[in-house]
């Protein structure tokens, strides 16, 4: 099953603020929505990098508060809508999805890990009440079968989600393996499929191209790939390469290309890439944003990065549990110094 309309969402400015430590401004924030809005991108998500309320100690403290983000962007929009990720747990429905609401989000995309979908089903529920446009989201998808993924998908479905998008979170997904579930999804949904992909092993794009020629309507991208870790499937190339292949995304290539160059400019400290940790983190299929903080504590330590996130994934350690990388990094550091 392919589809030849496309819903292309543009995650440069949530995504990729796992790549700069959340600290985007006001500056950077608006000059690229302005230019991604001019574009003909329909869907620009905005806010810290795990989502709406997440800036803390423990995840990393944005800059600018969620008001502050959205206030930003939604003064220069013209025809784009304002897009959230909001994972329970981090996001609560009266102090952060409310105001978020009020404040001219037009777009929510409820995620969870992907096989506890149940923890969706309050802000779902709560977001289409509003009127709002609402998608699930199914991060870490590499860690379940097709079979449980559409469980949880129908779960999202029920709730009254208008579409799931699966991430490969880690970057861990070959295309084969996007063949299989998103195919999957797409027969046994009666909503729309998307999919997110990381480029942590380089197939972001190439992943992305299979998603679509597996049934996916909903494909996300970044300028540039900026995004966690070794980044997410370039945007301009996405636009470009759907265009050779037939697909209408509704982005004028040549001002996608221009917004990609202020990306570049403006927004991007370090070019994401496909660095050895990067690789290491996608085979062992760990969250990419948890690249930065394995480096820095391994390093501390002396301890040898790609270890740790071998022991990681062997853990099956997912986001919101990067205390585990200090327990990890001092067991690897004491087992080293015995045997030496």
């Amino acid at each position: 099953m392919t589809v030849s309309r496309l819903l292309v969402t543009d995650i440069t400015l949530r995504d990729g603020n796992h790549a700069v430590a959340h600290q985007l401004t006001k500056h950077q924030l608006s000059v690229y929505a302005a230019a991604s809005d001019a574009a003909g991108v329909s869907i620009i998500e905005v806010g810290h990098g795990n989502g709406l309320g997440a800036s803390s100690l423990q995840v990393g403290e944005a800059l600018l508060t969620d008001a502050e983000m959205f206030k930003a962007v939604r003064s220069v929009l013209k025809t784009a809508r304002m897009s959230i990720h909001v994972i329970p747990g981090f996001a609560t429905i009266n102090k952060d999805l409310r105001p978020a609401i009020e404040a001219g989000v037009d777009v929510i995309r409820v995620a969870s890990h992907c096989t506890e979908a149940d923890i969706t089903e309050r802000h779902i529920t709560f977001a289409r009440e509003q009127g709002k446009e609402v998608y699930g989201v199914l991060m870490m998808s590499h860690m379940a079968p097709k079979e449980v993924l559409l469980e949880e998908a129908r779960k999202m479905e029920q709730y009254g989600a208008e579409g799931v998008v699966l991430m490969d979170s880690a970057g861990a997904y070959l295309p084969v393996d996007v063949r299989e579930k998103i195919g999957h999804l797409a027969a046994g949904l009666s909503i729309p499929v998307g999919f997110h992909a990381h480029n942590n092993l380089g197939l972001a794009v190439g992943n992305a191209l299979a998603a679509a020629e597996s049934g996916a309507y909903i494909i996300d991208g970044a300028a540039r790939g900026f995004g966690a870790g070794a980044g997410n499937a370039q945007l301009e190339a996405i636009v470009a390469v759907f265009r050779k292949m037939g697909y209408d995304t509704g982005i004028d290539l040549y001002k996608m290309l221009d917004a990609a160059d202020i990306c570049e400019r403006e927004l991007v400290e370090v070019m994401p890439s496909a660095k050895s940790t990067s690789i290491v983190s996608g085979l062992s299929g760990v969250f990419s944003a948890f690249s930065k903080p394995v480096d820095r504590v391994a390093k501390e330590y002396g301890v040898d990065p790609r270890d740790v996130f071998f022991e990681l994934g062997r853990r099956g350690v997912v986001a919101g549990q990067e205390d585990i990388i200090i327990e990890v990094v001092r067991e690897l550091a004491e087992k080293g110094a015995r045997d030496e």
